[in-house]
């Protein structure tokens, strides 16, 4: 025997990279890649040891060994084997979210909804299946993407509930709103000037007024069936470059706010290199009691006012829509409504106080509505009837400016 050395192949066979190489002249053996003691070892002369095998290690390897002819000692008859070495991967991470979120609530028209699990890091690729409450979920496949099945994204088209203030589906209205009503008056203030609430130090009370939540009913429709529905499955396989797969199996169904409202769907995987499937799960849930906060607390005219959604009574999945709207007029800028979680009014005029704000959260499961009374008190700094109806108030400042500065100038002389 002359000499015993290991290839690994790379890029179909045009790369062999020698690893190992044993010298039987010398009775030697070295190794050709890098933290050899950690890495690799040779054993019996002939046998490649990988300790902790990678993903990178995946891949067909060859082994050369070298004789001398018999004839002559000058002469090196060369033979060579070959192995593909399969390096399994099991997933690194996973986890289930909603497609086409977020999005309304619909009462009058039934609307699909997709489960996505996204699973990564699986060599080969892992079996993905869904369970409902703990119990399989038997599907129907779908051959196609299902962005190009029809009739799965129509009714994501619809975006605005009907009239909310005569909507005659909600359990519970606002007592202020009810008391506000029977007075014959408006939510907001009609004189800013005379009825602006005044600042005296010892006073205590809140800024804002938090207004009880109003519930969507929970009755439905004709077009809510209580029948089984049916379930359609589909999943695609992404290669990723260190050789894994990153699976996105998706779960499609016409959603029933009935019967789907806190109804538990899981994502299980199975895979080879894994002793217990992984799982994760989700439970969809409507919103329920969301938590306004406004700063500043105190509001004084001029100030920049912000109005934010940061909670719910409840988890709610998916995530929900959020729409700010005024009772009775129009927001600050004109507008009729204003999406997102916060609301800006900026340099809020005295015409504002008493005003009052409906966030409207919602998914695809249920709607709620949410009022706080706006309360704005004098600024010592801008006396009264300085501003215009507009609320705009930098024509009073730049004169303010100008005063003070001629008073700097005068004390200076």
């Amino acid at each position: 025997m002359r000499e015993i050395v290991w290839y690994r192949v790379t890029d179909g066979g045009t790369i062999k990279q020698k690893i190992f190489t044993f010298d039987a002249m010398f009775s030697t053996n070295y190794s050709h890649m890098e933290n050899y003691r950690k890495r690799e070892d040779l054993v019996y002369q002939s046998t490649v040891r990988l300790p902790e095998v990678r993903i990178s290690d995946n891949g067909p390897y060859e082994c050369h060994v070298g004789i001398y002819d018999r004839a002559t000692r000058e002469k090196v008859v060369l033979a060579s084997g070959n192995i593909f070495l399969n390096v399994m991967s099991p997933p690194i991470s996973i986890s289930v979210i909603a497609a086409d979120t977020p999005a309304p609530f619909s009462r009058y028209q039934a609307q699909n909804f997709t489960l996505v699990c996204i699973v990564s890091g699986g060599k080969p690729a892992p079996m993905v299946y869904f369970k409902r409450d703990g119990e399989l979920i038997e599907v129907v496949p779908l051959l196609e993407s299902p962005s190009s099945a029809a009739g799965l994204q129509d009714s994501r088209a619809t975006r605005n509930l009907l009239n909310r203030d005569l909507d005659d589906t909600k359990m519970q209205k606002s007592l202020s709103l009810l008391d506000v009503e029977d007075r014959g008056g408006r939510p907001y203030t009609e004189d800013p000037l005379k009825s602006l609430t005044p600042d005296p130090g010892l006073l205590f009370s809140p800024a804002t007024e938090i207004i009880p939540e109003t519930v969507v009913s929970r009755e439905f429709p004709r077009w809510v069936h209580n029948m089984e529905p049916v379930y359609y499955y589909h999943h695609t396989h992404i290669p990723l470059s260190d050789g894994t797969v990153e699976v996105r199996a998706m779960l499609m169904w016409t959603l029933n706010p009935q019967i789907d409202n806190e109804a538990l769907f899981s994502c299980e995987v199975k895979h080879p290199a894994l002793s217990m499937p992984m799982q994760a799960e989700v439970t969809l849930v409507a919103p329920k009691g969301p938590k306004i906060m406004m700063t500043p607390t105190r509001a004084r005219v001029g100030d920049t006012v912000r109005i934010l959604v940061h909670g719910f009574q409840n988890e709610v999945f998916p995530e929900p829509l959020f729409t700010w709207t005024r009772v009775g007029s129009r927001l600050l800028d004109g507008s009729a409504e204003h999406d997102g979680k916060e609301l800006v009014l900026e340099r809020v005029p005295a015409e504002l106080n008493g005003s009052m704000y409906r966030c409207t959260a919602q998914n695809p499961l249920g709607s709620t509505d949410t009022h706080t009374r706006l309360i704005v008190f004098e600024n010592p700094n801008i006396p009264r009837g300085t501003e215009d109806s507009n609320g705009k108030l930098g024509s009073y400042i730049a004169f303010h400016h100008k005063l003070q500065l001629i008073s700097q100038l005068l004390l200076g002389w």
